[in-house]
């Protein structure tokens, strides 16, 4: 661990609120880049008040997605914090946004405006729809576009309301896509000296998510429909009960397959279960899946989850306890790679949250700098700017530097 992370020397200014460009400032952070949380005065950012809420100043949602970063709260409508919002873009190597296209061109703070007065300056928008089309300018979240995309729609069980995903994956899919179209883009600066103006969309990073469906319908006419909990077109891939609990087994590969049969009859399935050459490709299994399921689904539920594991580890068949997030952080696998990182609070004592899980032979990525309060570090933010002591104690004292 004797190099430096990629990206020190770098600076970001996190002019972003609740997740998808405040997760790109904390993987920018763990990449060794100086990210600089600019927040309103006042409330600050609205995930600070997102579940699970700590008190009127915080939140776990906050202090996951900000740790790393230094924080500053400027009120825009004075002059002077105008005048110390463009010192600090002109510092800056990158610009991270997540507000509706057009918003921030009424503050001065628009791609156009940064890079007339910053040329090198690489300017990261996020929003639901993109800054083009007929949709751009339509408020959108995570849960707009994962239904929109196609995703919803093949989930859940047939007949039913698809489920909520329960995860962003549109904000964290899309949020490190545009991590690495940051770099891709700091890269290019390097040949060109300019910088340029990125456009994500949660909707088109959803969209492109799509590894077969797609593909379904344009080569096949094959529109996709909710499956529950196995996938028809990849027998034997899916979501079984044991006695105690879920797991998960693929067995879809032909060899796979073949050692999973064998063991099923070995361990009192039917006789000839596994020598049955019907099922020995996956066209076969597909056109008799529900022949293989009436097997497979009591052999399961006869059985502890822990011994079907330990049976299919044996024949090399990958399987899966469905976790629950209690038995997620105490895995020794999951500490094993350092997935939960801890930090000490001043006011909320130990902190224990997901990792990145960024792995680099040379340096450590891990974030250990907690996330900031509200205008924490404005003082020092400013004095790098080469605002004079004056300056700032008269912009604290009339609150154009807001702090908490």
């Amino acid at each position: 661990m004797n190099q430096a992370r990629p990206l020190e020397g770098m600076r970001v200014v996190d002019y972003s609120h609740f997740l998808a460009g405040p997760y790109v400032g904390r993987c920018l952070a763990a990449l060794g880049a100086e990210v600089i949380k600019v927040e309103r005065p006042g409330s600050g950012d609205a995930g600070r008040q997102h579940a699970t809420v700590l008190d009127a100043r915080s939140s776990g949602y906050f202090l996951q997605l900000n740790m790393g970063k230094r924080g500053v709260s400027v009120n825009m409508k004075d002059p002077r914090g105008k005048a110390f919002m463009e010192r600090l873009c002109d510092s800056a190597d990158v610009f991270v946004e997540n507000y509706r296209p057009g918003a921030l061109d009424k503050l001065g703070l628009g791609y156009e405006a940064l890079a007339a007065r910053n040329p090198g300056l690489v300017y990261c928008s996020i929003s639901a729809y993109g800054h083009t089309g007929p949709d751009a300018h339509r408020a959108g979240f995570g849960l707009i576009a994962e239904a929109k995309s196609g995703i919803m729609q093949m989930v859940g069980t047939p007949g039913e309301r698809p489920p909520l995903l329960r995860i962003s994956l549109g904000d964290m899919y899309t949020g490190i896509h545009a991590v690495a179209a940051i770099n891709a883009a700091l890269l290019g600066r390097v040949k060109s000296g300019r910088g340029q103006h990125i456009d994500m969309a949660l909707y088109d990073t959803l969209v492109s998510m799509h590894e077969y469906a797609v593909q379904c319908y344009t080569l096949a006419d094959v529109l996709p429909e909710q499956t529950g909990h196995d996938m028809p077109g990849s027998t034997l891939y899916g979501v079984f009960r044991a006695t105690d609990g879920d797991l998960v087994i693929a067995a879809q590969v032909d060899d796979a397959w073949k050692r999973f049969a064998a063991l099923v009859e070995a361990q009192g399935g039917p006789p000839g279960f596994g020598a049955d050459a019907r099922f020995h490709d996956s066209v076969g299994r597909n056109t008799y899946r529900r022949e293989i399921l009436a097997v497979v689904e009591p052999w399961v539920a006869a059985r502890s989850v822990a011994q079907i594991l330990e049976l299919l580890d044996g024949i090399d068949v990958p399987c899966a306890k469905v976790q629950r997030i209690d038995e997620v952080l105490a895995d020794p696998q999951i500490q094993a790679r350092g997935m939960i990182v801890e930090q000490e609070h001043p006011r909320y004592g130990t902190l224990r949250l997901p990792n990145l899980p960024f792995r680099f032979s040379a340096c450590d990525t891990t974030i250990r700098e907690v996330a900031p309060d509200l205008g924490q570090h404005n003082a020092e933010v400013a004095q790098s700017l080469g605002f004079t002591p004056a300056e700032i104690d008269a912009m604290q004292t009339d609150g154009v530097l807001f702090e908490q």
